[in-house]
């Protein structure tokens, strides 16, 4: 498939997955995220030492902030990713107790810029669609990608996102990694690899 076919099929994908979203009621979306927090605490296990990168939710993406403040409340290291620049990669912050949290670019919130910077073991993705293989369709931006490209260690992936944003095939290019699982309403999918 060529780069021009790839980029006119991903554009159609991410269409479809916002209409499939945005179709969801507000009670439908409510009753999938307390359903995918369950699978999550269920399925995926943690050591208590990793540091998971999670996202605060924007418009109608999948609400893991129950998932997020389950794992700080317990104890788990958690951080939340910040938009330093349009072509630079995510800078990660740790959220630390008892510390607010402020606007960080694109509607989300984390960590003011003297919390420390950190690099995560784990790292929870927003998804706009997904599909069998694993392959993860985020909103075309690059920021994720690049900042998997300048990690030394490459972390667990592990995706967000409703059942409705599944695909059957989202063309992969050299730079997409893939996910190690994807967590919906209906439960965990491991992709070849123990999330």
């Amino acid at each position: 498939m060529s780069d021009a076919k790839i980029d006119a099929t991903k554009a159609e994908l991410r269409r479809q997955a916002r209409d499939q979203r945005a179709a969801l009621s507000d009670s439908q979306r409510a009753e999938a995220s307390a359903a995918a927090t369950a699978h999550f605490f269920r399925d995926i296990k943690l050591l208590p030492e990793e540091m998971a990168a999670a996202f605060w939710p924007i418009r109608d993406e999948i609400d893991i902030k129950p998932v997020l403040t389950r794992l700080k409340d317990s104890g788990q290291p958690v951080c939340l990713p910040v938009v330093l620049g349009e072509l630079q990669p995510l800078a990660f912050r740790q959220w630390q107790d008892g510390a607010a949290l402020y606007p960080s670019g694109f509607g989300t919130l984390a960590p003011d810029e003297l919390a420390p910077v950190v690099v995560p073991d784990v790292m929870l993705m927003p998804l706009l669609g997904f599909d069998k293989h694993g392959t993860r369709l985020g909103y075309g931006g690059g920021y994720y990608d690049r900042t998997l490209q300048s990690f030394a260690k490459r972390p667990r992936l592990i995706g967000f996102a409703f059942a409705a944003q599944a695909f059957d095939f989202i063309p992969r290019e050299p730079h997409d990694v893939p996910l190690d699982a994807v967590v919906t309403e209906d439960g965990v999918t491991l992709f070849g690899t123990s999330a």
